[in-house]
């Protein structure tokens, strides 16, 4: 079922409200750990965020921010090879350490 951007909105407002009660704070003490006035927490609980700042700075105070990413998921693989060739792109380089510092006796 298709949804409106106001009823996406929406329901991102209920999930923020939703978590914010989770965690046991008042709206006051959720804006202030956001950064953001009262009243634009209240109006982003009410109608979801209107701006992507907001929306970001609600996930980082309620320990969401890893989902963010989560929003635009890569798509599926269409063949082996080309998963291999995403994996090879993204993997990481082992860490080399940093010589020893030798200590003055």
């Amino acid at each position: 079922m298709l949804r409106t951007p106001a009823e996406l909105r929406q329901e991102l407002g209920q999930a923020i409200r939703l978590r914010r009660l989770g965690q046991g704070w008042s709206q006051e003490e959720a804006a202030t750990r956001a950064g953001m006035g009262l009243s634009t927490w209240k109006r982003m609980e009410a109608n979801g965020p209107s701006l992507v700042e907001n929306l970001i700075n609600a996930a980082l105070a309620l320990r969401c921010e890893d989902g963010i990413s989560q929003l635009f998921p890569a798509p599926a693989a269409s063949s082996l090879d080309e998963l291999l060739q995403r994996q090879a792109a993204t993997a990481h380089t082992p860490r080399q350490r940093a010589p020893r510092r030798r200590t003055a006796p």
